[in-house]
């Protein structure tokens, strides 16, 4: 079973399209989880409507408030894994990330255990509307910043887009996983990396969301640059587990 697990919070006009979209794919046994923190547009209402039409294909998994990125994906992880989830997909609802990716994606993972959906690998492209000031600071993000603190190699630490083996998920103690902002997709790499795990980039296509405003702003992209620190420090302890059949590759 594949589940594909989207956060969302004020994603109203977005969702819709990106369930059916996902749901048109011809992959069978797909399913998708919406976790919604209480969005004050309706997205909730909407997640509910979606998956009565859709049962059992889709379900909605309500929080209360808006508790940040992080623990929404940790949330949907044990939520999909309760549900039987044997591929986990995470992604956004605002076609930043293209349900076209999928099908790529669950052809490449028979050799790995994680599937990343990946910027920065020869192939992968960012809309070209993006101001070369938000362009610049990605581009140090994930090619200096996070190389220079946790001696990532994955290029694109801070993709939002994966396709994840169960197993990795279950060996990866969530409860240790605090990061709680865009820095959440760093430290799911970091202890992917130091867990020994086969990690695949594959290059996309990165589009601006069509509909709404984007909620990365500067203040949140520094703030999670700041916060890589803290992933190293708190797992500083951490033993890396070898794997002989490791490989770590693009296409």
């Amino acid at each position: 079973m594949i589940v594909v697990v989207i956060p969302t919070y004020n994603e109203a006009d977005n969702l819709r399209q990106i369930v059916e979209a996902l749901l048109a794919l011809s992959v069978s046994e797909l399913n998708v989880l919406i976790v919604d923190d209480n969005s004050p547009d309706g997205t909730g209402a909407l997640a509910d409507e979606l998956s009565a039409v859709h049962r059992p294909h889709v379900r909605a998994l309500h929080r209360e408030q808006k508790a940040g990125l992080g623990s929404a994906y940790v949330a949907g992880f044990r939520e999909a894994l309760q549900w039987g989830a044997g591929l986990v997909v995470q992604m956004d609802a605002d076609f930043s990330h293209s349900p076209t990716y999928v099908g790529q994606m669950l052809e490449c993972i028979r050799d790995y255990d994680v599937v990343v959906g990946s910027r920065y690998v020869p192939g992968g492209r960012l809309d070209e509307r993006w101001s070369a000031g938000r362009y610049f600071l990605s581009w140090w993000a994930n090619s200096v910043w996070v190389r220079l603190i946790l001696g990532l190699k994955v290029r694109d630490a801070t993709a939002g887009f994966k396709l994840i083996r169960r197993h990795v998920l279950e060996t990866i103690d969530l409860v240790c996983v605090r990061s709680n902002g865009y820095d959440f997709q760093v430290e799911m790499a970091y202890l992917c990396e130091r867990m020994g795990f086969r990690v695949l980039e594959i290059p996309i296509y990165f589009e601006d969301r069509r509909i709404g405003h984007s909620k990365m702003t500067i203040p949140i992209k520094l703030e999670a640059a700041l916060r890589v620190l803290e992933i190293r420090w708190r797992h500083r302890f951490g033993r890396a587990v070898a794997r002989v059949d490791q490989k770590r590759e693009t296409i």
